[in-house]
C-alpha cells in the first residue's frame, strides 16, 4: 500500500497557521490540480475545512511525494517550507488509513462526533472526482471512509453526543444572551455553514433570521428555507444596530467585517461568532465592552458532551474495519500473481497442444479436443489448492511473503505484457 496524507489541524496548528494554510473554494481546483501534476503522485484527494488541510495520495515513492506535498502546501499558504514543516502531520500506508476513517467518523474532530466531515469529505471526493485526480485506490479508500464514517454515527451514540462547531458556537452564545428565543441573528455568508448556522438557530427558537452574502440569490434561498430575509453585503452594518447574535463563515481570504463597522449599540450584548478560515471579523471587535467574540481559536478547547464509552465504541468499529480494509487490500494484491501463475499455466498447456499437433498431424479433432480439455482440467485440480490458499493466507500477517514466494518459485512477473496477454487467450485457464 503507498498512500499517504501530509496534513496540518486544529490539533498542530494554530488559527493563524491555518488561516494561510486554508484553500478556498475557488483555489481548490487550481491547487487539486497541482498536487496532481506532481511526479511522484498518481491519485490525489484534497481536504480543506475550517480546521483542517489535508492531502491525501497514491505515491510512488514516499519521501519525494511527502516533499512535494509539504511545498504546494508551503507555497499556497505563502510559509517557508521548513515553518510550514512544523505544523505537518504525515501518515503511511496503514496509519494513513487509519486515519482517515478517524477524520470520516468525527474522532480527529475539533469538536468530537460532529457530523459536518462526512459532507466535508464527500465534497473533497467530489471535486476529485470531477477533477481527474482520484483513481482506483483512492476511490475505494474514500468510498470506504464514507461508509466508516456514517457506520460510526449510526451504530453509536457520538453522533447525538457529539455537537458541530456550529453548536458548540451558539452554546458560547446562549451563556452571554441567555435563551436565543425572540432574539435576531445575522448570518454572514449563504453556504453550508451558514445553512447549518440558521437550521440550529431555527431549532433554538429564533425566528428572527437575516442572510448576508456577496450573491444577494443564494442569499434569498437560504432566507427563504429560513423564513428570514436576504441583504447584500452592504447591508450588513445596518443590519448589526439591531442583531444580538452574528455568524460568520463566508470564503473571503481578508476581513469582511472591520470592527468600527459595528455601530453604537447602547450596551445591548453582541455575540459574534467568527467561524471563518481565514477569520471574516475584525479581531479587535472585542475590545468593545459589548461584544462578545468567538472564533475558532477560542473553540479549540470548547467540545461535546461525548463519553469516554461512545469514544470507544466508535474506535473499536474503526479498529475492526481497518483490519477488514487491509485484509481485502493484501488480498488484491495477491490477485496478479495468482493471475500470473494460472496465465503461466495456461502458455505451458498451449505450447504442449501445440507439439502434440506437430507430433500427431492426423489425429482426430474430437480426440485432440478431448486430451486439451483433460489436460486444462489437470493443471486446474493442481493449482486450485495453492491460489486459494496463497489468498488466504494473504489477509493474515506477513501474508504478502506467500506471494512473493510463488513469484520467486514460478519466475512470475504479474507486469509483464506476456502474463497479461496469456489471460486474455481464449480457452485459458481462468
Amino acid at each position: 500500500m503507498s498512500v499517504v496524507v501530509v496534513g496540518l489541524s486544529h490539533r498542530t496548528a494554530p488559527v493563524s497557521i491555518l488561516e494561510r494554510a486554508a484553500v478556498p473554494a475557488d483555489d481548490l481546483r487550481k491547487t487539486l490540480d497541482e498536487l496532481h501534476r506532481a511526479e511522484t503522485i498518481s491519485e490525489v484527494l484534497l481536504l480543506s475545512t475550517c480546521n483542517r488541510i489535508e492531502v491525501y495520495a497514491d505515491v510512488a515513492r514516499f519521501h519525494p511525494a511527502v516533499a512535494e506535498i509539504t511545498t504546494v502546501l508551503a507555497r499556497h499558504a505563502g510559509l517557508e517550507v521548513g515553518d510550514l514543516a512544523d505544523h505537518l502531520y504525515v501518515h503511511f500506508a496503514e496509519a494513513a488509513v487509519e486515519h482517515l476513517f478517524a477524520v470520516a467518523s468525527g474522532l480527529d474532530s475539533m469538536v468530537v462526533g460532529e457530523s459536518q466531515i462526512l459532507g466535508q469529505l464527500r465534497s473533497a471526493y467530489a471535486l476529485g472526482t470531477e477533477a481527474g485526480s482520484l483513481g482506483s485506490v483512492m476511490h475505494e479508500l474514500t468510498q470506504t471512509g464514507l461508509r466508516v464514517g456514517k457506520r460510526v454515527h449510526s451504530d453509536t451514540g457520538i453522533d447525538q453526543a457529539g455537537a458541530s462547531v456550529v453548536s458548540v458556537a451558539l452554546d458560547r452564545a446562549e451563556a452571554v444572551l441567555g435563551s436565543l428565543a425572540g432574539r435576531r441573528a445575522l448570518i454572514v455568508g449563504a453556504g453550508s455553514m451558514g445553512a447549518l448556522a440558521g437550521a440550529t438557530l431555527r431549532r433554538r427558537g429564533l425566528t428572527d433570521i437575516v442572510i448576508a452574502n456577496r450573491g444577494i440569490d443564494r442569499a434569498q434561498r437560504l432566507a427563504a428555507n429560513l423564513n428570514g430575509r436576504a441583504v447584500p453585503l452592504a447591508g450588513i452594518a445596518a443590519e448589526l444596530a439591531d442583531a444580538d447574535v452574528l455568524v460568520s463563515s463566508t470564503g473571503a481570504t481578508g476581513l469582511v467585517i472591520e470592527a468600527d463597522s459595528v455601530p453604537p449599540r447602547g450596551g445591548r450584548p453582541l455575540v459574534v461568532l467568527d467561524l471563518a478560515l481565514p477569520r471574516d471579523v475584525d479581531p479587535s471587535i472585542a475590545e468593545r465592552g459589548e461584544v462578545t467574540y468567538v472564533d475558532l481559536e477560542a473553540l479549540r478547547n470548547g467540545g461535546a458532551a461525548v463519553s469516554e464509552a461512545e469514544v470507544r465504541a466508535a474506535s473499536a468499529i474503526v479498529t475492526e474495519e481497518l483490519g477488514n480494509y487491509l485484509s481485502e487490500q493484501q488480498q488484491l494484491a495477491v490477485a496478479p500473481t495468482v493471475t500470473a501463475l494460472r496465465a503461466r499455466a495456461n502458455q505451458v498447456i498451449d505450447a504442449e497442444i501445440a507439439r502434440l499437433d506437430g507430433r500427431l498431424p492426423e489425429l482426430d479433432d474430437k480426440v485432440r479436443h478431448e486430451v486439451a480439455d483433460a489436460v486444462r482440467r489437470a493443471v486446474e485440480k493442481v493449482l486450485h489448492a495453492p491460489t486459494v490458499r496463497v489468498k488466504e493466507l494473504a489477509s493474515m500477517p506477513g501474508g504478502d511473503q506467500y506471494a512473493s514466494a510463488l513469484r520467486e518459485l514460478f519466475d512470475l512477473d504479474p507486469a509483464t505484457v506476456d502474463s497479461v496477454a496469456a489471460v486474455k487467450q481464449p480457452g485459458g485457464v481462468s
